[in-house]
């Protein structure tokens, strides 16, 4: 296994850079670095600064120095290392999503979404299989983010074999030696070679690598720099730019037959039948939430459907059967500001349940192809690319082993217009009905057709969607208690 990787070569050319060249050149920079923060400060896009490498190689002093010359109002630093137990009770991404910078800010990585697949690898821990995978999945995860505006700067200080050694007994004598720097000096070569692999498999256009001789530290801190800003200008400047049109709507994947077509409304129980079941389900589903906590199985709720459907009476059926201590309830309504300043699913990536517990989204992340959609909060270009990403989401959710329960509550028209209306006469649920509620009826037909393009594309065997007639209400909470007292045994 040869010890200098070709991609890593031309980073071991021992690069010095005189005092007196560093301290020309530091002022103008530093200048420089903060206009282009300060112009950052009112743009639609974040800065994700990635610092990686050997040990040794000064990362924990750059990622100071980056602090000393950006505006700290600006940049948050975060590190990362071993999962704690709370982040390893959630699926892996999540504590990363926890510290994305918001439109606007820099966020500083000292560690990030490489480093435990390269150790894991490294260590054997991993198969070249998965590994592959992991980089597979962090290139499609920096692919949504830069699509999304976000910008990256991804560093990697790389010293010689020789100079490494040279620099971790200084660091021994000088008391500053991590617990793990000699253990990963003997496996020198293998850190390169897999170091190598994970730079040339995500270094993408979107999202490049930078390799920076980490020999001398001027050089090294210049270098870093300079990088730093032309990625900063070039994005100020495209951002400076009119914007390009809206494009056309993407091409969608429907059912070869509507769902609604398929779907028998005509449903109904008794009132005797539905206490029956009703109270069955609930005692079972009160003794899965404890075996659930017990055996810390997560569950992810997601309820969608038309407007007074019965959504929220369904989900009180729900809790009701629930210890109140197992469970959260998430009402979705528009983003705030600073969801706003986020990628759409960073307000539900911060919601995951922790191992053992419950969360229950009343409307969810399909928001991005349903509302956001027909009303034109997002472009077609976003939204078109949203499918995949819900998919991928999901799909990170149920490998870390949550049982994801996705329902749309379907009804008629026509009953539809029966409840606005029962709604707007009875006092105690006038309180239901609004002006949007008329507005978003005389809009089915739009919504009807993104319902028909979620459903088709993000019905996937690991993430399936139950639609659930809703015409009555009493079979449709039913039905829901079901699936998720059937899901529940079936992970249990």
């Amino acid at each position: 296994m040869p010890s200098t990787p070709e991609v890593f070569a031309a980073a071991e050319s021992g690069h010095i850079l005189a005092p007196r060249r560093y301290d020309a050149e530091l002022p103008r920079l530093r200048a420089r670095l903060l206009d282009a923060h300060f112009a950052l400060h009112d743009r639609k896009f974040s800065v994700i600064v990635i610092v990686g490498g050997a040990d040794g190689a000064g990362k924990g002093e750059l990622v100071h120095r980056l602090n000393e010359w950006l505006d700290p109002r600006g940049v948050a630093t975060y590190a990362f290392w071993q999962p704690s137990d709370e982040e390893r009770e959630r699926p892996e991404f999540w504590r990363f999503w926890r510290a994305m910078p918001g439109r606007g800010r820099i966020g500083i990585f000292f560690g990030s979404w490489y480093t435990l697949p390269v150790i894991r690898r490294v260590y054997g821990q991993i198969k070249k299989r998965r590994f592959e995978t992991a980089l597979d999945r962090i290139v499609a995860f920096e692919k949504m983010l830069a699509d999304d505006g976000t910008v990256f700067v991804k560093l990697r200080l790389h010293l010689s074999k020789k100079q490494q050694k040279k620099r971790l007994k200084k660091l021994e004598h000088d008391g500053r030696l991590g617990p793990d720097d000699w253990k990963h000096y003997k496996l020198y070569d293998t850190f390169n070679q897999v170091s190598a692999r994970s730079v040339t498999r995500t270094d993408t256009p979107h999202a490049p690598w930078h390799i920076i001789d980490a020999t001398d530290r001027r050089y090294r801190e210049i270098a870093a720099g300079k990088i730093l800003l032309a990625a900063l200008e070039k994005k100020l400047a495209a951002a400076a730019k009119p914007a390009a049109k809206k494009t056309s709507a993407p091409p969608t994947r429907r059912a070869t037959k509507s769902i609604f077509a398929r779907l028998d409304l005509t449903h109904r129980l008794t009132e005797e039948a539905y206490e029956r079941q009703l109270g069955a389900l609930q005692g079972r589903l009160s003794q899965l939430a404890w075996a659930a906590e017990r055996k810390g199985l997560s569950t992810v709720l997601a309820f969608e459907g038309w407007d007074a459907a019965g959504k929220g009476s369904a989900i009180r059926r729900v809790t009701q059967a629930i210890d109140p201590r197992l469970y959260r309830v998430v009402g979705v309504a528009a983003p705030n500001d600073e969801e706003r300043a986020q990628h759409y699913l960073w307000r539900f990536w911060r919601q995951l349940p922790r191992a053992g517990f419950m969360t229950i989204f009343d409307r969810s992340w399909y928001g991005r192809v349903l509302v956001e959609r027909v009303e034109n909060f997002a472009t077609p270009a976003e939204w078109g690319r949203a499918y995949d990403e819900i998919n991928s989401f999901e799909e990170r959710l149920v490998e870390h082993g949550i049982v994801l329960c996705k329902f749309w509550v379907h009804l008629s028209r026509e009953e539809q217009l029966r409840r606005f209306k029962e709604r707007e006469t009875v006092a105690y649920k006038r309180y239901k009905i609004t002006d949007e509620d008329w507005r978003n009826r005389a809009k089915w037909p739009a919504y009807q057709s993104a319902v028909e393009d979620m459903v088709a594309r993000c019905d996937t065997p690991l993430a399936p969607w139950t639609v659930v007639p809703g015409n009555d209400k009493k079979f449709a909470r039913v039905q829901i208690l079901k699936t998720i007292v059937h899901r529940l045994e079936a992970a249990l």
